[in-house]
């Protein structure tokens, strides 16, 4: 004799359904986001040309603040090394070749 199996509902939706931004939160945050960018873009500007030379296809990860950044071979271990020295603050990663971007959009 076979045993049916029961059949398992999907449950779809968010996971955190109490946490709902509004249409303004959200422009807010994409408004930091870009902000964070545009402060960051133009430290890897000024850098950039120099470390192609030595470090092309490498990531460097920027905090806006202070100006400094990280270099490393993996993405993510450039950005730990960025959050141990800066845990409150937000970063911005760029990959160090023509373009900047570091995966495919």
């Amino acid at each position: 004799m076979t045993e049916t199996k029961p059949t398992r509902t999907a449950r779809r939706g968010r996971i955190f359904p109490e946490i709902q931004w509004t249409s303004e939160q959200q422009a807010q945050w994409r408004t930091e986001r870009e902000e964070i960018r545009k402060r960051c873009q133009v430290i890897f500007d000024r850098v950039k040309p120099e470390l192609m030379q030595t470090h092309y296809n490498w990531y460097i990860t920027i905090e806006p603040l202070s100006g400094e950044y990280f270099i490393d071979k993996d993405e993510m271990a450039g950005a730990l090394k960025a959050h141990e020295k800066y845990p409150s603050c937000k970063l911005h990663t760029f990959r160090i070749n023509e373009t900047g971007v570091c995966g495919t959009i």
